[in-house]
């Protein structure tokens, strides 16, 4: 999964806290369009002169206090009902802040990597939730990406309205969670957008929680501690100044390199498609140019064509024969460009595409045949060998770049830590996929996780996830996966009290990491809501859970919890697929599966004396088992041997 990687300034490194002033001043996170907790106690904070009196004015409340030495001032409002909008006003002797069009409603925390970063304008139907997307009482906080060693005071963002114009860069679970709770409550909906894709679960960890964790569970980082305090050396500063400058000017660009390349000597080769962790690339990141020549038919001329380079890791700018067809900022999109007519030559033409690479692998990474040129029906191959030449990457200026994985609690410091005391409903969660290789250890910071934001807020809120969907090829027999494990890991957090999962294995895409159903993923957490924090009790919450097998002769029957609804099979003749069986040499074997008086029956012929059971115990199973209301039954085994990644650290 794809980590997006931001040089750390020299403020976010030593964690300098906001300058204070005279001028009273409320955190970021208090502005225009903000959504506050209905029912409970909310705590409004910022900064203002040492000792400034300070008032502040809200839906009939006024409270007063005095910022402290450290200029830092909080007051605490009492619990209100939903409604709004209110305008709320700040004031200290010399200045005023007037927040306005504020809301009291219900406010959720969005969490995760890129599953939960992704946006709304690359989900399902995008086009038509954008154009449907008129609710004004669904607010959304997007934290900007931050990272520091230590704990920050403010995160920064703006609260979005929901409107056409601006869902299309809203977190896609979160406003389609979001949007199944205003359909049903009615009242105003915000959710706190808090992630970064390609993250580990340790860098959403505060330091003091994951260092009081089992050695055996905690990552030696070595020492990149102190490799992040050089990154605020004079000489780092300076040449990040000079490699931002660079970047976003790119001298290749006023240069013209889609038109005039220059020498062909200083341009190097690679066969393309191909990530750049695989090349010389490898250690890269910034602006890198490719060409490559290729022959059209003189009758091809002057045609308009479509162009297809597959995905492109992260953004790119491309051109045929000096005229730009085409220019996308994102990793996972596909790309399709129309070439316009008269761009086209009979004979050598010249394709070029800059790509943009902002961290981690990068380039080209679809498959060969994603890379084409149709004309009038005609397809022309461009997967081979193209030249390419960096303009602007890191290597250049000895930039050493640090992700939010280098170090535990980076992101916690930065994207958590400064909305602690932001008063919530609860949160939901869409991460693991980068801790699929550590997936025993999972089984400890992932609930370490949830008590530690807890007890930093202050108070036991809901906590709700998203279970791994399917991914990745199907296998051919039963094996151990790394991915079913981190799975069940993510099961077994749900003995947390307030806790729920959203399980996902039949939403999922075996060729992308990032499956486009979004929709469904945010209505399966708002059912959890509904149900357990809302009221709703005719809601069906979950599908079909594990809860208990017995073993008859060569079959092992499996009881599952229900919650109130029919064991039912997507599969015309009742087969149950994804169940294996093994015996006592621990060998798996695929066995046949039906249901029973509300039970399934699971066998196979080659265990005459079957002791395990398990079901959907792989990268992408193919499992049919739901309930009557469409909810997919959850991955399971009935054993508890050892996984293949118990020893991992």
């Amino acid at each position: 999964m794809k980590s997006r990687i931001f040089i750390l300034s020299a403020m976010m490194l030593v964690g300098i806290s906001t300058a204070v002033s005279a001028d009273v001043r409320p955190a970021p996170i208090f502005g225009d369009a903000m959504v506050l907790q209905r029912d409970a106690v909310v705590k409004v904070w910022g900064t203002a002169d040492r000792n400034e009196p300070v008032t502040l004015s809200f839906n009939g409340q006024t409270v007063r206090t005095r910022a402290g030495k450290d200029g830092k001032w909080c007051v605490k409002l009492e619990p209100m009902q939903a409604g709004g909008p209110y305008a709320m006003t700040i004031a200290g002797r010399k200045s005023r802040v007037n927040i306005n069009d504020v809301l009291v409603g219900e406010v959720w925390l969005c969490s995760g990597q890129s599953n939960m970063e992704f946006r709304v304008r690359e989900a399902n139907n995008a086009a038509g939730e954008i154009a449907a997307a008129d609710y004004p009482m669904i607010r959304c906080f997007t934290v900007q990406k931050s990272m520091s060693p230590v704990p920050l005071d403010d995160c920064f963002g703006s609260w979005e309205v929901c409107s056409s114009a601006t869902v299309g860069d809203f977190t896609a679970v979160g406003y389609f969670f979001a949007r199944e709770l205003w359909n049903e409550l009615k009242v105003p909906i915000g959710i706190i957008h808090s992630s970064w894709g390609g993250t580990d679960i340790e860098t959403w960890t505060s330091a003091d929680s994951y260092d009081a964790l089992p050695e055996n569970v905690r990552r030696d980082y070595g020492n990149a501690a102190v490799e992040l305090e050089l990154m605020t050396s004079p000489e780092r500063v300076a040449m990040k100044k000079k490699y931002d400058a660079d970047f976003a000017s790119d001298p290749a660009l006023a240069e013209r390199w889609y038109e005039n390349p220059g020498d062909p000597s200083t341009w190097q080769m690679m066969s393309l498609p191909r990530e750049w962790s695989l090349t010389p690339l490898a250690r890269e990141d910034g602006h890198v140019w490719f060409r490559r020549e290729f022959v059209l038919p003189e009758n091809a001329e002057g045609k308009a064509a479509m162009l297809a380079l597959g995905p492109i890791d992260d953004n790119d700018i491309t051109w045929i024969n000096g005229v730009e067809v085409g220019r996308t900022v994102g990793y996972n999109i596909s790309r399709r460009y129309s070439v316009g007519e008269n761009i086209l030559y009979g004979g050598v033409n010249t394709l070029t595409v800059r790509v943009t690479d902002t961290g981690g692998g990068g380039g080209l990474f679809g498959l060969p045949q994603d890379v084409w040129l149709n004309v009038e029906g005609k397809q022309y191959p461009l997967a081979g060998e193209w030249s390419y030449k960096p303009s602007v990457v890191t290597s250049a200026y000895g930039i050493v770049q640090y992700g939010p994985n280098v170090l535990n609690s980076l992101l916690y410091n930065a994207m958590i830590h400064p909305i602690v005391c932001y008063a919530i409903k609860g949160a939901v969660w869409y991460q693991g996929e980068n801790n699929a290789g550590d997936a025993y250890a999972y089984r400890t910071l992932f609930p370490n996780m949830m008590e530690n934001w807890r007890e930093k807020w202050g108070y036991d809120y809901p906590f709700y996830w998203v279970q791994l969907a399917n991914f990745m090829a199907e296998a051919p027999v039963p094996r151990e996966s790394a991915w079913a494990e981190l799975r069940e890991a993510q099961t077994l957090a749900l003995d947390l009290p307030q806790t729920g999962q959203a399980v996902t294995i039949d939403i999922g895409d075996p060729g992308d990491i990032h499956p486009r159903n979004k929709q469904e993923v945010g209505r399966r957490l708002a059912l959890n809501a509904l149900a357990k924090d809302y009221g709703r009790t005719n809601i069906v919450w979950s599908g079909p859970t594990y809860a208990s097998s017995a073993i008859e002769g060569n079959r092992i029957t499996v009881i599952f919890d229900t919650y109130g609804a029919e064991l039912a099979v997507r599969n015309k003749y009742g087969y149950i697929e994804g169940f294996a069986v093994a015996g006592a040499d621990r060998v798996f074997h695929w066995a046949k599966a039906w249901i029973e008086d509300g039970k399934v029956v699971v066998c196979s012929d080659a265990v005459d004396r079957p002791v395990a059971v398990r079901y959907a115990w792989s990268d992408d199973p193919q499992a049919n088992l739901f309930n009557t209301e469409g909810l997919p039954a959850a991955p399971f085994r009935s054993d508890d041997w050892p996984g293949i990644t118990v020893r991992k650290r």
